[in-house]
């Protein structure tokens, strides 16, 4: 009997839309259901690494001197308060015993989760494939992501 398919497109950088994601993505792995992560435009952030990305023209240079990587840096949607938010989230997640993004990624990746990068944002971005972390299990643009949704029995976006 073939898996139950379940994808996420995790659109959002924000770190509690991106801990909805993972915990939606690892549950649902450990359910025993395919599980195919999509990141896409502010959701690449989670799986970059924590360095300056130069781009190749002056837009995509302004962008990334903005927007710099890594799963540790991401802020929450609401109550951002000058990254106090995100700190204080953490200081919650590690007493409830939650893992934090970089362990979630870990444990989805354990589960046997894909983990998917946009070409298509990752292109006109300016990012190379070495702008991002290990464990990335392919590039692929809309087209595959849209395969997956139609193969699969749940999509989520975030």
């Amino acid at each position: 009997m073939e898996k139950e398919k379940f994808n996420i497109v995790v659109f959002s950088g924000d770190l509690d839309k991106v801990l909805a994601a993972f915990i939606l993505a690892t549950t649902a792995a450990s359910m025993n259901m395919e599980v195919n992560m999509f990141f896409t435009f502010w959701g690449l952030n989670v799986l970059r690494k924590k360095k300056l990305t130069s781009g190749k023209n002056l837009l995509q240079k302004m962008m990334n001197f903005m927007n710099k990587g890594g799963a540790d840096r991401l802020p929450l949607s609401k109550f951002n308060m000058l990254g106090i938010g995100p700190a204080m989230m953490k200081i919650m997640m590690k007493q409830a015993k939650v893992p934090s993004i970089e362990e979630f990624i870990k444990l989805a990746k354990s589960l046997g989760v894909k983990l998917i990068a946009c070409t298509t944002t990752f292109n006109f971005m300016g990012f190379q494939k070495d702008d991002f972390i290990e464990g990335i299990d392919y590039f692929a643009g809309a087209a595959t992501f849209l395969q997956l949704a139609r193969e699969g029995r749940i999509s989520y976006f975030l």
